[in-house]
């Protein structure tokens, strides 16, 4: 076991300030924290890092961190949006690297542009990895209670007030309650309250947040039963190693720092599964009208598949571990909230699984979420100057949109009260920006999920550039700690000697002639810069710098190198990217024909297809501020319109 685990948790929680023994001008802070959850976690660190003082309140001192369903950071999306955070100087890319125990790219054989990196971690090592970060945070102090009630004078922010009377004082306050908010749980028809499983919800703040919010509505996650690892047949999965060399999230981090590495595995549902399943949705809370919450599209229970996908035969599910000390795995794929009998018998259906024990049962979460377009693109509410809302409350899934959410707040918290302008990233600066568009412009009708497709500048926003587009914005803020800075500089500095290295470089035909021929490319007919040699997309920067091509005698940074590299060949697309968006915003009016056949158009997204086809919008305009659809599927349509005009100008 690390050092990590197993000096950190314990000792954070007693070295913070705990609420009971606050006296009274301990009690007011610069920012308070509600939820220590991982938009919580990253408000209220970011926050101590710009030097207010704060508080984090949370339900339970030693669930701070705690990872509630997938034991998982990263993705397509995801992974991009940490490593963003983690360019602000968040703690999630660092603690995904200290508890990740396998670690892959995803997308690795496609453009840099939808690489991703994902890390499934120990769930104890990420808890104790956000708590041990926590507790380097000297201007902050924790409390541990049930928030009831905002603090109000008029329409002037005070602070909080919990279950037990504890009040503490502050103008600024980043609700991040994640799915706490009047929430209930099912698994059959039996129903408790609860924002997860052993946690009370929050009904009484819920109620006053609706005179000050008043436009809600309920959405629903789940989760799928866990089973005991020893009852699993695993020699009849699908072996999944992870990657080697192993990608690293945190540019604070290298692949010391990673834990031990385990396999994944891989097993299906089967249509004796599919039967069972059907056979119990008498009793489903999704069939019964118990759940009135949408719940997300993109990661749906198995009932939902079952249902709505009935041609398909099987369904791929992912046996991931929870913990290198954990006797429990977590099988992805499977979110459920049927009844706990049922859930045995129709995981006893899947191969491997035949024996399995569940640990606990599946189950669905239904709650309250605000609908964002309240919200000012800081995430401060429009209606209450200095309170803002972060995370699931907002109408989000996932940790990563959560801590995305969580880390603006915070930022915009801190500024507002030192009464600096906002910081808000631009649609063309991140994928945060990205999510934050989205969600306060479009608002959602459905759990908000972030992916690369939404964004019409992604050939920019890149996981491997995530440092160089966004660390001179940490510095300005004043964001990052010193070590932190340190390392920005380096590899800035790193960059740049690339950069000039490939502007002054220049190659001959009689030297490049081996490497091009080796790739399958023509041979160059005159001397040329490195740089223009670079935009052949058969070239690759570090086939030439490794040991053996042409300039092995260089020693740069691989990270970097990529970076470069990346930068070049996309330039033109990127400019080109630019330019459509400048036009699409210009042509907002272009009216739609009412007869488009929207569901044949392969460019668009799944979702775009169904949505413009359910809502037969009458401008480009209109189609914008459809929910879900994102400004590539609208640049995507502007080609499909004029290929449809063609088609039809033909046929008459």
């Amino acid at each position: 076991m690390s050092i990590l685990a197993r000096n950190c948790s314990t000792q954070f929680l007693t070295n913070f300030v705990l609420g009971s023994s606050l006296g009274k001008k301990e009690r007011s802070f610069d920012a308070i924290v509600i939820g220590g959850g991982h938009a919580g976690t990253e408000a209220a660190a970011v926050l101590s890092r710009m030097g207010h003082k704060t508080l984090l309140l949370t339900h339970n001192k030693q669930s701070v961190g705690q990872m509630s369903c997938n034991p998982a950071i990263g993705g397509v999306g995801k992974g991009h949006l940490t490593k963003e955070i983690d360019a602000l100087g968040g703690l999630m890319a660092r603690a995904a690297d200290l508890a990740g125990i396998h670690l892959k790219t995803l997308n690795a054989s496609k453009g840099k542009a939808v690489q991703a990196t994902r890390a499934q971690a120990d769930r104890s090592l990420y808890k104790q990895a956000i708590q041990s970060q926590l507790k380097e945070h000297t201007n902050l102090s924790l409390a541990e209670g049930a928030a009831s009630k905002v603090l109000l004078e008029g329409d002037a922010l005070r602070g909080i007030e919990t279950e037990s009377g504890e009040r503490y004082y502050s103008k600024r306050l980043v609700l991040t309650v994640g799915t706490f908010l009047n929430g209930v749980i099912h698994t059959g028809r039996e129903q408790i309250s609860g924002g997860r499983k052993g946690d009370k919800p929050s009904i009484v703040l819920a109620k006053q947040l609706l005179e000050i919010s008043p436009r809600t509505g309920r959405l629903k996650t789940g989760t799928p039963p866990r089973l005991l690892r020893s009852s699993i047949n695993f020699g009849l999965l699908q072996e999944q190693a992870g990657d080697i060399p192993r990608p690293v999230f945190s540019f604070m981090s290298s692949r010391a720092d990673h834990p031990e590495q385990v396999s994944c595995y891989i097993t299906h549902t089967n249509e004796e599964t599919h039967k069972i399943i059907r056979d119990s949705l008498k009793d489903s809370p999704l069939h019964t009208g118990a759940i009135e919450g949408v719940g997300p599209r993109y990661c749906p229970s198995i009932e939902d598949k079952v249902i709505k996908f009935a041609e398909k035969t099987r369904h791929q599910i992912f046996v991931e571990p929870e913990g290198l000390g954990s006797n429990e795995v977590y099988p992805n794929g499977i979110s459920t909230s049927i009844e706990a009998k049922k859930q045995e018998e129709f995981v006893r259906s899947i191969v491997g699984f035949e024996n399995a024990k569940i640990t606990q049962s599946g189950y669905a979460i239904e709650y309250d979420y605000f609908d964002p377009r309240d919200l000012n693109p800081t995430f401060e509410t429009k209606t209450i100057a200095g309170l803002y809302f972060a995370g699931q409350i907002n109408g989000t899934t996932g940790y990563e949109e959560a801590a995305g959410q969580g880390i603006v707040a915070g930022i915009n918290a801190g500024r507002s009260s030192m009464g600096d302008a906002p910081w808000v990233p631009r649609r063309d600066e991140a994928f945060l920006g990205v999510l934050i568009d989205d969600l306060v412009t479009k608002g959602v009708d459905e759990p908000y999920r972030l992916f690369t497709s939404r964004a019409e500048f992604r050939l920019l926003l890149r996981q491997d550039n995530c440092l160089d587009r966004l660390g001179g914005r940490a510095l300005e803020l004043g964001l990052l700690d010193e070590k932190q800075r340190h390392l920005l500089a380096r590899s800035k500095k790193e960059l740049e000697r690339i950069r000039n290295w490939v502007e002054k470089s220049r190659v001959t035909p009689e030297e490049m002639a081996s490497y091009l021929g080796s790739v399958g490319g023509s041979p160059l007919k005159e001397t040329s810069p490195l740089a223009r040699v670079l935009l052949r997309p058969e070239v690759r920067l570090a086939e030439l710098v490794h040991p053996g091509g042409l300039f092995a005698e260089v020693d740069f940074d691989s990270d970097a190198l990529a970076t470069v590299e990346m930068d070049l060949k996309y330039a033109g697309y990127v400019a080109r990217d630019l330019e459509r968006a400048e036009a699409l915003e210009q042509r907002g009016e272009t009216p739609l024909r009412a007869d488009l056949p929207y569901e044949s158009f392969e460019s668009l997204s799944f979702e775009a297809r169904q949505k413009l086809s359910a809502v037969q919008p009458e401008t480009l305009g209109q189609a914008s501020r459809i929910p879900g659809i994102s400004p590539a599927d609208l640049q995507n349509l502007l080609v499909e319109i004029k290929k449809n005009a063609d088609r039809t100008k033909v046929r008459a």
